[in-house]
């Protein structure tokens, strides 16, 4: 059974959570550690922990602040934020994360993939890809490079990554729903997995991109946080649509 991913992505500022739209505008939206816990009993597949400023800033990411998050859930973990190294991926992990994501590093520097991916795993390597007009973004979206989105995405994969986390910028924190058109051209492209990510509103929101994109996962963001959307009904709402996530429901 090809079942999905309902994944809640907890963006992390000075060790909160917080959410934008368009990745500028960042309000509070609670304590990681909590937030986690709370998504993790409700039934989430997955958690998504990003440090939103780490590379900005030049600082890694809390290590104490991942393993707080890891000990109190029992669903998978994917940290990124601040990654240049073999070293400080495997730090992440060794603190309990399930995977490490990777974004502006890998970009500035493709060889990073591989060598995290022959070091650790491929499944334990997340490639991040914010999109903004169809071309790559980096620095927390802050310049827009000359590198097109579906071609990095063919690129990433060739070089070792276990899977991709597709973010829309133009869509993100709008609440009209996800980039159709780009991430199933993403999701075509390459044979590994592919998180849409960006733009969630509705439940209807979900169900379109799990039936008309190839993606194994959608992430949520404010739509959790602020409880515009309750996690147990939207994946009651979904197996209604015969969309079978992970935990089921």
């Amino acid at each position: 059974m090809n079942r999905k991913r309902i994944i809640a992505c907890l963006d992390v500022k000075d060790g909160r959570v917080v959410k934008g739209v368009n990745f500028v505008g960042l309000s509070d939206a609670g304590d990681p550690i909590g937030l986690a816990r709370h998504y993790s009993e409700l039934g989430i597949d997955e958690l998504v922990l990003l440090d939103i400023t780490a590379t900005v800033e030049k600082r890694k990411t809390f290590i104490d602040l991942v393993r707080g998050v890891s000990e109190g859930i029992s669903v998978p973990l994917t940290v990124g934020g601040g990654i240049a190294s073999v070293e400080d991926a495997k730090a992440l992990l060794e603190a309990g994360a399930a995977k490490v994501s990777i974004n502006s590093m890998a970009v500035r520097d493709p060889s990073l993939i591989a060598a995290i991916a022959n070091a650790v795993g491929s499944e334990r390597l997340v490639v991040a890809i914010d999109a903004k007009e169809g071309r790559v973004a980096v620095q927390g979206g802050r310049v827009v490079t000359d590198r097109k989105v579906v071609d990095w995405a063919k690129e990433v994969e060739r070089l070792g990554a276990g899977e991709i986390l597709l973010t829309s910028m133009d869509h993100d924190g709008v609440k009209e729903g996800y980039d159709i058109a780009l991430t199933k051209a993403v999701a075509a492209a390459v044979s590994i997995p592919v998180i849409a990510s960006g733009g969630a509103g509705t439940m209807e929101h979900f169900a379109r991109v799990f039936e008309e994109t190839g993606v194994s996962g959608a992430l949520g963001a404010s739509v959790f946080h602020f409880g515009t959307i309750d996690i147990p009904k939207l994946k009651i709402f979904l197996a209604q649509r015969g969309i079978t996530t992970s935990t089921g429901f």
